[in-house]
């Protein structure tokens, strides 16, 4: 076999082999020959777990631990190949020792959901460095707008989680207020109920979903959550480090801060946002809010976005240096965020992929950055399978997805020269659109700095550096470069780059 097919024989032991040519591994500075379009292989990878909104915490073996909606798990040691452990809202579930007991107190204010079963979405784990253990915050639901975020504690990463307290509420009424904790902390006064329940019902298209928590650790240790779905928008509240319950803030509505609810962040009047992920960088000293937005399901133009912000409430905003509060534009929202994905396919895919979202990110020991989401398919329903990309920052500091699955690829330590961009790339730019329709890759030729064909303009490689800057079609992308084994067992030299439109675009180059 051609040692160029190989496909990361030993990444199973989070180790690829550095052939030259192979992708996996540093790549050297000058790149194999281009191989034709008629000998690439067609594939795709089967990650073997269906987890919804995974999100990954790493275990002190170095274990990856996976934990999605519907009291999913899976665990794997090299980001590809997962074993699913857990899965399904019922008492046998390992995950939770007393979640689905007498009284039930999690699902007292939210009830059932349609199904006549009980709701567990969108679960988050942080290891709580006060208290020494793991914190899982997650959300039971039965509504569009009737959830409650709670959270569990335990002392092991893989469980089982302790239920101890809800904390936040959406979708109450005048009628089942008392059921919930705002008498508690915000008064009876009825000025203050009518600035969420409005004739006697909840108003959400100003105050949030309480579903997909998501929590981080800010540059001073510092414990926050982000949370939120369409309705009022995504919101803030910092925790509190030793009980794990919010610090409510005081109401100042001209920076869109609640005492209850906290900062919003972005969105708002029901526009689809969603599943917010905020990841502290400390090289590039941003934060990023990572955000799906459209509808999940396949057909629903899910995707990825991503703002940024100095600070860990904000303001956050994307690469045209806009931002998206109840105060601007977003009736013209799918305009504002960085796309990083979308649906897409590229020459060596033998599946289309749809729907991309319910996104986590996380920071690997080795500092390699990954983003975690769950993928669907064309012509497959609603299956949808556990994903992970490598993504890296470019020179401005914004976060550029890798193409195609992790296998244990690095960065170039060498580098790369203008020359070594040659020959035929398939250029795909994932747009801004939120629909059904697929984003494909287009042929384009590189040589001496210029692109022609499906695309025009110019690029540069800044010398010995894995960055590169083009100009196509009259739009800068800052981006990286990145040798790596596609899914099909191809090797590839990629380009990953984000444009000043807020545009991401792919460039996949096959090699010999």
């Amino acid at each position: 076999m051609d040692k160029n097919l190989i496909k990361c024989a030993t990444a199973g032991m989070g180790v690829c082999l550095a052939l030259t040519g192979s992708g996996c591994g540093e790549a050297a500075s000058s790149l194999p020959a281009e191989k034709p379009i008629e000998e690439i292989e067609t594939g795709s990878v089967n990650s073997g777990a269906s987890l919804h909104d995974p999100q990954v915490i790493i275990a002190e073996d170095g274990t990856y631990y996976c934990y999605g909606t519907h009291m999913t798990a899976a665990t794997s040691t090299d980001l590809s190949s997962w074993k699913s452990w857990a899965d399904g809202v019922n008492g046998s579930n390992p995950i939770y020792d007393n979640l689905l007991t007498e009284p039930f107190d999690a699902f007292s204010f939210v009830g059932k959901n349609t199904e006549s079963g009980y709701s567990v979405w969108a679960p988050s784990v942080i290891y709580n460095q006060t208290t020494g253990k793991y914190m899982m915050y997650f959300c039971t639901t039965s509504s569009y707008i009737k959830s409650n975020i709670v959270f569990a504690t335990s002392d092991d990463i893989g469980g089982p989680y302790h239920y101890e307290k809800t904390i936040v509420y959406s979708g109450f009424t005048k009628s089942d207020l008392e059921q919930t904790n705002f008498y508690e902390l915000m008064g009876d006064d009825v000025q203050t109920r009518n600035r969420y329940v409005s004739g006697g019902a909840y108003n959400n298209q100003l105050w949030p979903n309480a579903i997909d928590p998501a929590m981080f650790y800010d540059e001073d240790q510092r414990l926050w959550m982000v949370y939120g779905s369409w309705s009022g928008g995504i919101f803030l509240l910092e925790l509190d480090p030793e009980t794990g319950e919010p610090i409510r803030p005081q109401t100042d509505d001209e920076t869109q801060t609640d005492a209850y609810f906290g900062k919003r962040l972005v969105g708002g009047f029901h526009n689809p946002i969603e599943g917010p992920y905020i990841q502290y960088h400390a090289e590039s000293g941003y934060y990023y809010l990572f955000l799906s937005y459209g509808n999940l399901q396949t057909d629903g133009g899910y995707q990825i976005r991503v703002f940024r912000s100095e600070a860990p409430d904000g303001p956050y905003t994307d690469a045209t240096g806009a931002t998206l509060g109840l105060t601007d534009d977003l009736d013209n929202f799918a305009n504002y965020g960085v796309k990083l994905m979308g649906n897409y396919t590229l020459p060596s895919l033998n599946v289309t992929y749809m729907a991309p979202g319910g996104q986590s990110t996380f920071e690997d020991r080795d500092g390699k950055l990954y983003v975690v989401y769950h993928q669907r398919f064309k012509n497959m329903g609603e299956f949808h399978a556990v994903r992970v990309h490598q993504m890296a920052m470019n020179e401005d500091g914004w976060p550029c997805i890798f193409p195609f699955a992790t296998c244990g690829e690095s960065l170039s330590e060498e580098g790369y020269e203008t020359k070594d961009l040659s020959g035929t790339f398939y250029v795909l730019d994932h747009g801004l659109e939120i629909n059904n329709l697929v984003n494909e890759a287009a042929a384009a030729t590189f040589a001496d700095g210029k692109i022609s064909g499906a695309v025009s303009g110019t690029y540069e490689v800044t010398g010995g550096t894995n960055f590169i800057t083009l100009n196509v079609d009259g739009v800068t992308y800052k981006g990286v470069l990145i040798q790596m084994t596609d899914e099909a067992g191809n090797s590839t030299f990629n380009i990953t780059a984000v444009g000043e439109n807020n545009h991401a675009i792919w460039g996949v180059h096959y090699l010999q």
